[in-house]
């Protein structure tokens, strides 16, 4: 599908700088990507909480959810995936300039699909977190039951199982979420925020 020809981008008179405000914090987009049941909206879902508490707006792109909204029409096949990325990374970008930090939590199985999200949210704006939880980790704690179906043939594709997980190569933070506590990973998450200057 493409864009009509009759439709033009409309400039904005406020900069995003301007909606943030004197003495406001940078607006980031934080990337979690992992296999499923690794903990990615467990985290980002936290950070959340503990970002609004600390009066930093911040908001959670999580993948089940917009699979029940904006990203409904999709299904699991490479396409698809791959415009459910495209519509969260543009998702993010427009929090971004509203002075938002966007927290996507998205299997994001592909390096290509990540590079995407980056091109469209802006490099300087994107922070790419691995959640590098073990296989073997993720399939016993199996929270949705995938697993369990993969190992049975009656789901097809699982990420991990016989879907293909492109591991990030150079993230900005890995973590594993079996080898230390929520709170030790916020903690490592919220350092490197404020090397970017998104906390104080």
């Amino acid at each position: 599908m493409t864009a009509s020809r009759n439709i033009e981008q409309q400039p904005h008179l406020l900069s995003s700088l301007d909606r943030m405000g004197v003495g406001q914090r940078a607006a980031v987009t934080l990337w979690f990507t992992g296999l499923p049941g690794a903990g990615k909206t467990t985290l980002a879902m936290h950070l959340e909480a503990r970002l609004v508490r600390l009066g930093r707006p911040a908001y959670v792109l999580d993948g089940d959810n917009l699979r029940h909204g904006l990203c409904r029409d999709l299904g699991f096949s490479d396409d698809d995936r791959s415009e459910n990325i495209r519509r969260t990374a543009e998702v993010c970008r427009l929090f971004n300039d509203a002075g938002v930090i966007a927290l996507s939590a998205l299997v994001s199985p592909l390096a290509a699909q990540r590079a995407m999200a980056r091109d469209i949210v802006g490099p300087l704006r994107f922070l790419e977190i691995h959640v590098a939880t073990p296989l073997a980790v993720c399939e016993q704690r199996d929270p949705k039951g995938l697993y369990l179906r993969a190992r049975q043939g009656t789901l097809k594709g699982l990420t991990g199982i016989d879907g293909l997980y492109e591991p990030p190569a150079r993230p900005d933070l890995r973590i594993d979420t079996s080898a230390g506590s929520i709170d030790d990973a916020l903690a490592a998450i919220e350092a490197v925020l404020a090397a970017q200057s998104a906390l104080p």
